[in-house]
C-alpha cells in the first residue's frame, strides 16, 4: 500500500478488501499450522508460552484458553484513546500484516477486521502501554478485544459493546484458533500508525512552513539573491535545491520584490537567507521517514513468522520498532526545527530594527502591544519541542524477565509527534500572521499572485489587527491553517504522500 493510500485512510473511511493472491498466502500459512498443530511437533508460538514461558508446552485441548488468555492477559493499556483516524491506520496496516501469509491466522479472521474496518467498527485502544518490542503488546490486544467481543468500540464517535459492533456486520465473538491471538498482539502496527499521522502532519507543516516563509521574505522585503539556483546546484543537496525552487515559485511575479530591487540590502537574517539549507534538510529527512515507513506499513512483524512454502516457522524478531523509532525520531527532530526557524522569522517581524516595520507590528503602539505577546507563545512552543525531540531511539528498559532485553520504545516516539506538530504549527500559523500583517504595511504594492491568494485566506480566518483586541482564538485558527492540506502544487510536488496524491488526482 502507498503512502497515498495511507494518507486517504488516515483522513477518512476508505474500503478495503483482500485479492486472490493474499487470500491465498493466508490460506497457505494457516494450513502449516494446522499441520503442525495436527503432528504434536512443539512450535513457539504455536503449542507453548511465551517470553520466558517459551519452554512449556501447552496440550491441543488449552490452544484456544492460550490464545484467549494472552489477548485478555496483554489488555493493560492507559491513557486516553487513540483516536479513529489513528485507529484506522492500526487496523489497516494489521489487516496488511496479516495478508502478508506469514501469520498463519484464519481467513476469517482477517475478514472480520476487514469488515469491521469498511463499517467504521473501530476498536477502543489507548495511548499507553507499549514500549515498541516485543511489537506493541498491549495496544494491539486492546484491538484484538473485539474480535473476542470483550470490551467497547467505537461507531460513528459512540462507544457501545463489542459484542454489538460484531452483530452490526453480522459476527459473532471468536474463538481464537493456534497462534492467532500472538498473531493479532505482536507487530509495530500502533507505533507505525502514530508515525504516519506524524508524518502527514509534518508534510502539512513544512508546507505551511515555506509558505510562511516566503510571506516574511516579503514582509520585510528581502532579497531573493539567496534562492539562486545556482547557488544551490553548487552544494547539491536535493531538498535545498527544491526549497529554493518552491519559494521562488511562490514569489515569481511579486511586485513588491521588484519595488526594492536596488535598496543597498546586502544579507537577510539566517532565517530568512537559510530557509533552503535548513527547509531542505528537513524535507530530505521527510523523505527518508517517509521511505522507512511506507515499508513497515506493508510488512510482516509478528513473531514467529511462517514460511508455507518449506512449512517452516521461524522465531525472529520482526517485531523491534526500531525502524519506527528512528523515522520517528528523525520526523520530530525536522518538526522542531520548522518551528525554530519560524519563531527566528517571527521575531525578525517584530523587530522594527530589522523588518523596517512598524515596531511589534501594529499602530499606535505603545497602547497597542500588538504581536508582543504572540511572539512569546511562539517563543515558548518552539522550545518545548526542544524537548520533545530528545530521540526516543536511545531508551530502552528491559521488560519479560529480561528476556526482552532491548526494547525500541518507538511507540512513545511515534505518539510524542502529535503534540510536536501540534506546537510547530502554531508557531508557523502565528508567523504566518505576522507576515500577513507586515505584507499589509506595504501596501499598495502586491505580492504575487500565490501569495496574494494566501493573504486573502489568511483574511479568512483572521482580520488585520487595527488595534489590540482577544488575539487567542486568531492563534488557534491559524495553528489550523498550518495544520491543513491544502496547499499550491508547487508545495505538495515536493512532499511524499501529497506529492503522491496530486499525481492521481
Amino acid at each position: 500500500m502507498d503512502l497515498a493510500t495511507l494518507r486517504t485512510i488516515y483522513q477518512g473511511n476508505v474500503t478495503l478488501s483482500l485479492d486472490q493472491q493474499a487470500r491465498q498466502a493466508i490460506a497457505d500459512a494457516q494450513q502449516t499450522v494446522e499441520a503442525i498443530v495436527a503432528s504434536g511437533k512443539v512450535v513457539y508460538g504455536i503449542n507453548t508460552g511465551f517470553g520466558k514461558l517459551a519452554q512449556t508446552q501447552i496440550p491441543a485441548d488449552r490452544l484456544a484458553d492460550l490464545q484467549r488468555n494472552l489477548v485478555l492477559s496483554h489488555s493493560v493499556g492507559l491513557g486516553e484513546l487513540l483516536p479513529d483516524n489513528v485507529t484506522r491506520l492500526v487496523v489497516a496496516t494489521k489487516i496488511i500484516s496479516l495478508a502478508r501469509g506469514h501469520s498463519g491466522v484464519r481467513i476469517e479472521l482477517v475478514e472480520a477486521l476487514l469488515a469491521l474496518f469498511n463499517a467504521g467498527v473501530m476498536p477502543c485502544i489507548p495511548e499507553k502501554g507499549s514500549v515498541g518490542a516485543s511489537g506493541d503488546l498491549a495496544p494491539l490486544a486492546h484491538m484484538s478485544l473485539m474480535l473476542l467481543g470483550e470490551g467497547q468500540v467505537r461507531l460513528n464517535g459512540a462507544l457501545i459493546p463489542a459484542t454489538e459492533g460484531l452483530a452490526s456486520v453480522g459476527l459473532s465473538p471468536f474463538v481464537l484458533g493456534p497462534k492467532e491471538g500472538l498473531a493479532l498482539l505482536n507487530g509495530t502496527q500502533v507505533s507505525t500508525a502514530l508515525a504516519l499521522r506524524g508524518l502527514f502532519e509534518a508534510e502539512n507543516l513544512f508546507a505551511a512552513g515555506l509558505m510562511a516563509g516566503a510571506l516574511s521574505l516579503e514582509a520585510i522585503k528581502g532579497s531573493l539573491k539567496p534562492y539562486d539556483v545556482r547557488i544551490h546546484q553548487a552544494r547539491g543537496q536535493h531538498g535545498q535545491i527544491a526549497a529554493a525552487a518552491a519559494v521562488s515559485a511562490l514569489i515569481e511575479g511579486s511586485k513588491i520584490l521588484s519595488s526594492h530591487t536596488h535598496c543597498g540590502r546586502v544579507q537577510n537574517p539566517y532565517s530568512i537567507r537559510c530557509v533552503p539549507q535548513v527547509m531542505g534538510a528537513c524535507l530530505d529527512n521527510l523523505c527518508h521517514a517517509a521511505r522507512i515507513l511506507q515499508i513497515e506499513a506493508n510488512a510482516a512483524s509478528d513473531n514467529p513468522l511462517v514460511f508455507s512454502d518449506g512449512g517452516d516457522v521461524i522465531s525472529g524478531g520482526n517485531f523491534h520498532a526500531e525502524p519506527v523509532d528512528f523515522a520517528a525520531d528523525i520526523l520530530a527532530l525536522a518538526i522542531a526545527e520548522v518551528g525554530a526557524i519560524s519563531e527566528r522569522r517571527l521575531a525578525l517581524l517584530l523587530d522594527t530594527g530589522l523588518s523596517g516595520l512598524p515596531p511589534f507590528l501594529v499602530r499606535d503602539g505603545g497602547v497597542n502591544s500588538g504581536f508582543i505577546i504572540a511572539q512569546v507563545t511562539a517563543a515558548a512552543l518552539a522550545s518545548k519541542n526542544k524537548s520533545l525531540a530528545h530521540p526516543g531511539s536511545v531508551d530502552s528498559l528491559p521488560t519479560s524477565a529480561n528476556q526482552e532485553d532491548h526494547v525500541s520504545m518507538a511507540t512513545y516516539a511515534a505518539r510524542r509527534l502529535g503534540s510536536t506538530c501540534f506546537n510547530s504549527a502554531a508557531v508557523v500559523g502565528i508567523e504566518a500572521m505576522a507576515a500577513a500583517q507586515g505584507i499589509e504595511f506595504n501596501r499598495p504594492l502586491k505580492s504575487s499572485a500565490t501569495l496574494e491568494q494566501a493573504i486573502d485566506l489568511i483574511r479568512q480566518r483572521v482580520d488585520f489587527l487595527e488595534e489590540d483586541r482577544l488575539l487567542a482564538p486568531d492563534t488557534d485558527a491559524m495553528r489550523q491553517w498550518a495544520s491543513r492540506a491544502d496547499w499550491p502544487q508547487s508545495l505538495t510536488a515536493l512532499l511524499p504522500s501529497l506529492r503522491a496524491l496530486t499525481s492521481a488526482e
